[in-house]
């Protein structure tokens, strides 16, 4: 009876609205300038490495934490998060929520969307950059070895594919972590307890630099131009600060409570959904593409093991970020 009190008075303790609101504003500009700290770095590093012998070496590498570091997302914040919320006693007492795991259901429906949206822009893109009759494309949709009968401009087709493929990948993916931001953003932003948010702020700083990267990676290699890029880095930077903002504008006009049934089945699905395209682009689009269909990783055996370390290393760093958020 007496730790029940306990937890209870330093609940109503945690709880300062006015305390939270202070730290949430100064959360705002922190995570902004971390991820814009995280997502620009491997585009720097790209641009600084462009030209010079090591470059496609380099970008691979980069590319190979940040599939780690998607990978760790997707599979140990994300959706241990999404489970937690649909499996909380207030939504798992009620039907049809305690009738079937929507939380596996829904990540199956994320990942099966970004196959479909993966395969229909695929055809668009090939259908649409087809190499002229006069040349036989032979190989991998990633590395495509052309054979030459009369049209000397065929490689540049089969280039700009992979281009455009790596273009299509990384749009998929910041929609995905976008997802994911946002939750976040507006979970915090609802939030009244200090106590919750002060450790948080922290952990968030950490944890927008690393996935910043992970994105960051994927952009860098696929070659948009200057005012794409910075688009994007935007859009990425803004998300979980305008995240915040969303959240302490619903509690202020709504009073609406973070642990609500509601609240809880929002989040749950979102970050399911979320969670199922990250699982999918990292391991189909990031790591598969590379580690077998990269003639880079079949002529260099050290870049092959360079490359899983740089995975491991990724994956690792976002991992032990679980332990604060």
């Amino acid at each position: 009876m007496a730790s029940c009190v306990s937890d209870t008075a330093r609940a109503l303790g945690c709880r300062d609205g006015a305390a939270a609101t202070h730290l949430k504003f100064i959360s705002l500009f922190v995570i902004f300038f971390t991820s814009v700290i995280g997502i620009t770095t491997p585009v720097l590093l790209a641009r600084y490495f462009q030209g010079k012998p090591v470059y496609d070496k380099a970008i691979l590498i980069i590319k190979c934490f940040a599939a780690g570091v998607i990978l760790s997302t997707s599979l140990v914040h994300v959706l241990p998060d999404a489970f937690a919320a649909l499996s909380d006693f207030q939504v798992a007492s009620r039907h049809p929520w305690k009738d079937f795991p929507f939380a596996g259901l829904v990540t199956l429906i994320g990942a099966l969307l970004a196959l479909f949206v993966d395969l229909t822009a695929s055809s668009h893109v090939e259908h649409g950059h087809k190499p002229s009759g006069d040349y036989l494309p032979v190989g991998t949709h990633d590395v495509t070895v052309g054979k030459k009968v009369g049209n000397t401009n065929s490689d540049l087709s089969n280039e700009e594919l992979v281009k455009l493929k790596q273009r299509l990948v990384s749009q998929v993916l910041e929609i995905g972590i976008i997802f994911h931001s946002v939750i976040i953003g507006v979970t915090m932003g609802m939030s009244q307890n200090q106590c919750t948010i002060r450790p948080l702020v922290a952990a968030l700083a950490f944890h927008q630099i690393f996935e910043g990267m992970g994105l960051g990676g994927c952009i860098a290699q696929a070659g948009f131009r200057m005012g794409t890029v910075a688009y994007m880095c935007l859009m990425f930077s803004a998300t979980t600060p305008m995240g915040i903002l969303l959240g302490m504008m619903v509690f202020s006009v709504t009073g609406y409570n973070d642990s609500s049934p509601n609240a809880l089945i929002m989040e749950g699905i979102l970050g399911s959904l979320s969670s199922g395209i990250l699982i999918y682009m990292a391991l189909v689009d990031l790591i598969a593409a590379d580690f077998f269909h990269n003639k880079l990783m079949g002529s260099h055996t050290w870049l092959k093991k360079g490359s899983f370390i740089a995975l491991a290393l990724g994956s690792t760093s976002m991992s032990i970020l679980a332990i604060w958020a």
